[in-house]
C-alpha cells in the first residue's frame, strides 16, 4: 500500500483555514465529498462518530481522522496543512496542523488498517513533517507525501 494509492494532487489542501476541530472536519468532509461523490454529511457523521470513540490526534501536531462508509468502492485519502494549528484533543494535548483523512469501504478490513499504518509511518518521520510544514504549495506537499522512502533517505 503506497500513499499514491490513497491520494491524488487534487486531494491535497495546502492552507486549510479552520479555527476548530469541528470546522476542520466539516471542511475536510466537504472536500472528500467532491472527491468521492458521497454526501458531505455522511462523511462528516462518520468522522464525528470515530472521534467520539477516541481522538485521532496522534501527537506531534498530527491527526489522522478516519472512517468507513458502505457506499465507497475503494480507499480515499485527503491531506491538509492547516494555516494555523488548532486544538484537536490530541493525545499529547498539542495543537494539530497536519491532517491526513482516510476513508474506506466498510468491507476494507485489513486494507484500512494497512493504509492507517502506512500514513502513520510516513507522518512519524519528523523530517517529512518539517518539510510539509515548510511549504504551502499543494504540488510540493503532494510530492513530499508520495516520495518513496528510498529517495527520502538519500
Amino acid at each position: 500500500m503506497e500513499i499514491t494509492d490513497l491520494i491524488t494532487p487534487s486531494a491535497v489542501i495546502s492552507n486549510l483555514r479552520a479555527t476548530s476541530k469541528k470546522q476542520a472536519l466539516q471542511d475536510l468532509a466537504r472536500r472528500a465529498a467532491e472527491i468521492t461523490g458521497l454526501h458531505e454529511r455522511a462523511i462528516f457523521d462518520v468522522l464525528l462518530e470515530r472521534e467520539r470513540l477516541g481522538t485521532t490526534g496522534v501527537g506531534n501536531g498530527i491527526a489522522i481522522p478516519h472512517g468507513k462508509l458502505p457506499s465507497l468502492e475503494r480507499l480515499y485519502g485527503l491531506f491538509a496543512r492547516l494555516e494555523r494549528p488548532i486544538q484537536f484533543d490530541s493525545i499529547d494535548e498539542q495543537p494539530v496542523d497536519l491532517i491526513f483523512l482516510l476513508l474506506a469501504p466498510e468491507s476494507a478490513g485489513a486494507d484500512h488498517l494497512k493504509a492507517l499504518a502506512r500514513v502513520s509511518r510516513l507522518l512519524r518521520d519528523r523530517a517529512v513533517c518539517e518539510k510539509l510544514r515548510g511549504t504551502d504549495n499543494a504540488d510540493a506537499l503532494y510530492a513530499l507525501l508520495t516520495e518513496s522512502p528510498a529517495s527520502r533517505a538519500a
